[in-house]
């Protein structure tokens, strides 16, 4: 797998997006689900992934009567004040929206026919119709929102290392729903994969698993944590938090510093571990290699 760095400046905002990390407690304890995008896709290519993809536009339309929490409750928990009403919840709506065309799991629905439910949201989307109207069809309203909890807010920089494009990407936690398969959709998406988060790092650091840095150190902070409902229960204490990547190049390398770095502009670190990646051997790597992400 070859990562070609990008070193344009793009002028353009932020797109909105949502993505969720799916848990679940395995055999040797905690899981995540990875996805691995098409190697032709324009956004991270080949890499795995958490489910996930931009706010549409339909998604911000869903109307408060079909959430589960109020629009003000949805923007406390993401922590973000300034955050219109309808964005916020936009932004549950493409995180479930997004999870289930790419990996087929209905996470708001943790009923027993879910299975059957999800078969056929799967042919209405299919013939034309928007998710929100088929799960309105299906008498799966309201949104069980509560399924989901934030964790972080990522914002690319004017320059981002893997992609030409720029995203405002929140991060949510989510337990994998008990009787579903997760399965890929075959376009976008060529490979589910339940890991442990370790496992992941240590693949990605044998180049037999391509990640982009956000990935790499959200697992580095899964990684740590013992079970799903762990997570979970940390997500809800904590306010997500804004992290803000400061790329710059030195003598040939790219380096991305985040917060907590001596040469970010903020000081408080947002997790305890590296605070700074170097592009060198092909990947971004931490000072310490990789006992640094597996000892954070």
């Amino acid at each position: 797998m070859t990562v070609t760095l990008n070193h344009d400046i793009i002028d353009s905002a932020p797109v909105p997006a949502a993505t969720v990390v799916v848990l679940r407690d395995g055999i040797e304890g905690l899981e995540v689900l990875l996805v691995k995008r098409h190697s032709r896709s324009e956004v991270l290519g080949g890499a795995y992934v958490f489910p996930g993809g931009k706010l549409d536009e339909q998604d911000c339309q869903v109307m408060p009567s079909q959430l589960d929490h109020t629009p003000q409750e949805l923007c406390r928990a993401l922590g973000q004040d300034d955050l219109d009403t309808a964005s916020a919840c936009g932004l549950y709506v493409a995180a479930l929206r997004e999870t289930f065309e790419e990996c087929n799991l209905l996470l708001h629905s943790m009923r027993s026919r879910a299975s059957a439910q999800a078969a056929s949201l799967r042919r209405q989307l299919g013939q034309g119709q928007g998710f929100l109207a088929g799960l309105q069809a299906l008498g799966l309203m309201p949104l069980q929102t509560r399924h989901l909890v934030p964790w972080s807010r990522w914002i690319s920089p004017p320059m981002p290392s893997m992609s030409k494009r720029r995203f405002d990407t929140r991060f949510f936690m989510a337990l994998a729903p008990d009787g579903q398969q997760a399965q890929h959709d075959a376009r976008e998406i060529t490979e589910t994969r339940w890991i442990k988060p370790a496992d992941a790092i240590r693949a990605y650091w044998d180049k037999r698993m391509m990640l982009a840095n956000v990935q790499l150190i959200t697992l580095m902070e899964l990684s740590r944590i013992t079970s799903a409902p762990d997570v979970l229960a940390i997500g809800r204490r904590r306010r997500p938090p804004l992290i803000r990547p400061e790329p710059f190049d030195i003598d040939g390398q790219r380096v991305v510093c985040y917060p907590g770095d001596p040469s970010h502009s903020q000081k408080q670190s947002a997790w305890h571990g590296p605070t700074r990646m170097t592009f060198r051997n092909g990947r971004f790597e931490p000072e310490g290699g990789l006992q640094a992400l597996l000892d954070a």
